[in-house]
């Protein structure tokens, strides 16, 4: 079955560009192209090895942005694909290939929107603009947040943004997200003195002194969420000790852990209640922190408000809102004071063997997409 449309082309064509992370593989020039023919100006921003792009249409208006990325993740055994992961292939009515929905499909359900959304209203009340990069599913050190960077030291908001992450369940459009939880990471290294297991006395286990320490950690109730967000989850992400040999004491245990965090606590209250926690416990540490995000939540606003008339005209049904799952791009632009929420296609399959999109899924994200822009524009 041979399916063709502007939006299930455009996914193959990005699909069909190799742009595992950091690597944009010519996705945003494939994209400017098209942007251009709209009348958007496009900025290339190269931070070391990460290609972004900030487009945008008009100047001076207030802007809606699309916020995307070009990178995906890597294949994973190829062999275990049934179709070529870059070779973007339509079984039945399922489009398979990496980054078909993480989100390549939303990239191009952006794209053909938009034109299609200019076409009708060829001078809209607002500026559009668009923050992309390839270098989401790294270590996101030089893409949105600089972006983001270089455009608060020239003072030019965003005023309303969709990240076009996969947040959908069962079908397109049936959760978005207006919100994330904070991200916090520990790495700790609790000290001892190495010995012989049968010379305890004359050595210091690392893992006994600790083990009380995190059995305490992991049972704390750090916050009870509220009304947007789930309790604060503490989590053990790994944790290692000792030589490998069975008759060694190890001097040194090394855990890291996470905490995923609701409004209702900061970074810093956990941080001091973690250090008090451990002090109580008299163990001799060291402790490093890398905050990944804060936490966001975008209430009723203008933007939500067009999201859910949206997916209602086109879906015919309500969407829920939720701050669950991970991070994303929007840690970076929401604290500008940016409306943020996340629309994408069905995320059962991302960083999968055999990742894909429904077809009918990428129409209707399409449609989507260009009636909250319609939304938007008949709001002002």
């Amino acid at each position: 079955m041979t399916i063709t449309s502007a939006v299930v082309e455009l996914t193959k064509a990005l699909i069909s560009l190799p742009s595992v992370t950091p690597e944009d593989a010519g996705c945003q020039e494939l994209m400017a192209k098209r942007l251009l023919a709209c009348g958007f100006n496009i900025e290339v921003l190269h931070y070391d090895d990460t290609l972004n792009m900030w487009a945008r249409r008009g100047n001076g208006k207030p802007v809606f942005c699309f916020a995307g990325h070009t990178d995906v993740v890597p294949t994973g055994p190829v062999e275990q694909w049934h179709t070529p992961p870059f070779e973007p292939t339509v079984i039945g009515e399922t489009l398979y290939g990496r980054g078909a929905a993480d989100m390549k499909g939303s990239l191009a359900a952006m794209i053909v929107a938009t034109e299609r959304f200019l076409s009708r209203f060829p001078e809209p009340k607002f500026d559009i603009a668009y923050l992309i990069t390839s270098d989401e599913e790294g270590p996101f050190i030089n893409g949105t947040k600089r972006v983001i960077e270089t455009l608060e030291a020239r003072n030019e908001k965003i005023q309303w943004c969709i990240v076009g992450e996969p947040s959908s369940s069962q079908k397109a459009g049936d959760v978005v997200k207006n919100g994330r939880r904070g991200s916090l990471t520990g790495h700790l290294l609790v000290k001892g003195i190495q010995g012989h297991v049968a010379y305890p006395h004359l050595a210091d286990n690392p893992v006994h002194r600790a083990a009380a320490a995190l059995a305490e950690l992991a049972a704390e109730q750090w916050d009870d969420g509220n009304a947007y967000f789930p309790a604060t989850s503490f989590q053990i992400a790994n944790i290692h000790a000792g030589t490998g040999a069975s008759n060694v004491i190890p001097g040194e245990l090394n855990v890291m852990f996470n905490f995923r965090y609701s409004t209702q606590s900061t970074a810093n209250e956990l941080q001091q209640r973690v250090i008090a926690l451990l002090d109580k416990h008299g163990l001799n540490y060291q402790l490093d922190w890398i905050l990944n995000g804060l936490p966001f939540l975008t209430e009723q606003g203008n933007l939500v408000e067009a999201t859910v008339k949206a997916i209602n005209q086109v879906q015919g049904f309500s969407p829920r809102l939720e701050t669950t799952g991970g991070t994303s791009d929007g840690r970076f632009i929401a604290p500008t004071g940016a409306q943020v929420v996340e629309l994408g296609p069905c995320n059962a399959t991302i960083h999968k063997i055999n990742e894909c999109v429904s077809v009918t899924d990428l129409e209707q994200l399409t449609k989507m997409y260009e009636a909250i822009l319609e939304q938007l524009e008949l709001s002002l």
